[in-house]
């Protein structure tokens, strides 16, 4: 019953007062301690039936910025105390699973932005278009939410946040899609002779305009395909029926 109930302050016990001495990572995830540290005394160990309630608390966490922001707080003005204070839990708690307030925000985007996609990591062409799809749905989804589009507007005036974000989020995602284009050369999909970031650039950048810098543009569910199709089939004009068609191209 005891290990059940929470302190005077509503935190959870055994948890948030334990020291973080690892630079906020959580000392529960190690299997075994170091050659050089003292074992814990046996009444100080906790069982493997501790860890949902570090879950519970990281979920108390996330879930607390969430409601936060919803209720209007800016980023700027969510602190650590505040966030743990709201979650129920000690700062020392949110130190050990983040090293700061950036890397929070980027789980916390994780959390309220559609879910990273399944890419088989094999295929090339089929991988793009996945992603790609990814990339569509991302954009309606910010579309859709005011707290989405609210938080990515205030992203942009704190540059460490948006580092963070562009690296642990958008660079992974730049990358898989570099993957899957090189993977579709491989396989004959594509042309071997062109640049393969380029290639990817090309691909990367309908989707980005039309989710980004064209806000009022519409997302069409098959949009993916045809930015695919549309770039396999190059932009050149066919070849003429008739020796009119050249003329009939200019019209």
């Amino acid at each position: 019953m005891q290990a059940q109930a929470s302190d005077r302050d509503g935190r959870v016990p055994g948890d948030e007062d334990r020291p973080a001495h690892d630079g906020g990572r959580d000392q529960d995830a190690r299997t075994h301690d170091g050659p050089d540290r003292k074992p814990r005394p046996v009444d100080e160990q906790e069982p493997r039936r501790g860890r949902p309630r570090s879950a519970a608390a990281e979920r108390a966490i996330l879930d607390a910025v969430v409601g936060l922001l919803e209720a209007g707080e800016p980023l700027a003005g969510l602190s650590i105390e505040r966030i743990a204070r709201t979650a129920g839990v000690g700062k020392a708690t949110i130190y050990r699973r983040w090293a700061g307030k950036e890397e929070l925000f980027v789980d916390v985007l994780r959390e309220i932005e559609p879910p990273e996609p399944d890419v088989s990591g094999a295929g090339g062409l089929g991988d793009l278009r996945v992603l790609l799809e990814s990339m569509r749905t991302r954009g309606l989804a910010q579309r859709s939410s005011v707290l989405l589009h609210n938080v990515f507007a205030q992203m942009k005036s704190h540059p460490m946040l948006w580092a963070e974000y562009h690296r642990t989020v958008i660079a992974p995602r730049r990358a898989a899609m570099l993957a899957a284009v090189g993977r579709a050369v491989e396989a004959g999909e594509l042309r071997g002779d062109t640049d393969v970031e380029l290639m990817d650039d090309l691909f990367l950048g309908p989707m980005l305009v039309r989710t980004i810098h064209r806000p009022d543009a519409p997302l069409p569910e098959d949009l993916a395909d045809r930015i695919i199709r549309l770039l396999i089939e190059g932009l050149a004009p066919r070849p003429a029926a008739s020796g009119r068609g050249e003329d009939a191209g200019h019209r």
